[in-house]
């Protein structure tokens, strides 16, 4: 025995629709106006309003980064603007800075066209000013850094740093 074949497609749907009386038309039709505001919520304006929400911050953020690369920038063309060093000048420039820096913390040595400093348990802000002398009065970039962060300092200690430093010198 062969079952009748059920409409396909649109058919069937408008078949299905016929069926239901009055009250479950309603029914259906609003089940499927909240499904369909719920899927306009989901795909077109939750992602405009989180994107409006997050544009304020990242606006911030951006014009923050921009005016730090603005310092770089300016940086970069002050120490381009300085006269050019010999390479005896800018060793002992950096001589004297790790003296006066480092102090006791600091050990230099020269090899070639490098400059390597050895640190052990220097703090951070002493490093932090060896570091601009470096670059600003010997015009010595650092090239390769190992550092250490050390061990056991308490909450509020200042921070010591040991490891090695290479810097290229000015030729």
């Amino acid at each position: 025995m062969s079952r009748p074949q059920a409409p396909r497609g649109p058919g069937r749907v408008a078949a299905a629709w016929a069926r239901l009386d009055a009250r479950e038309r309603r029914l259906v039709a609003l089940a499927a106006t909240v499904v369909g505001l719920a899927l306009l919520w989901w795909v077109g304006l939750a992602p405009a309003l989180r994107t409006l929400r997050e544009a304020g911050p990242q606006r911030q953020a951006l014009q923050a980064q921009a005016q730090q690369m603005q310092q770089l920038k300016t940086e970069a063309e002050a120490l381009k603007a300085l006269p050019r060093m010999s390479r005896d000048e800018a060793l002992r420039a950096l001589e004297a800075s790790v003296k006066q820096r480092l102090r006791d913390t600091g050990q230099l040595s020269v090899v070639g066209d490098r400059a390597n400093v050895v640190l052990k348990q220097t703090p951070a802000d002493a490093l932090a000013q060896w570091l601009a002398d470096a670059r600003m009065n010997a015009r010595a970039t650092p090239v390769d850094a190992r550092l250490t962060r050390g061990a056991g300092t308490a909450p509020g200690a200042p921070v010591l740093w040991s490891g090695s430093l290479s810097l290229s010198l000015p030729q």
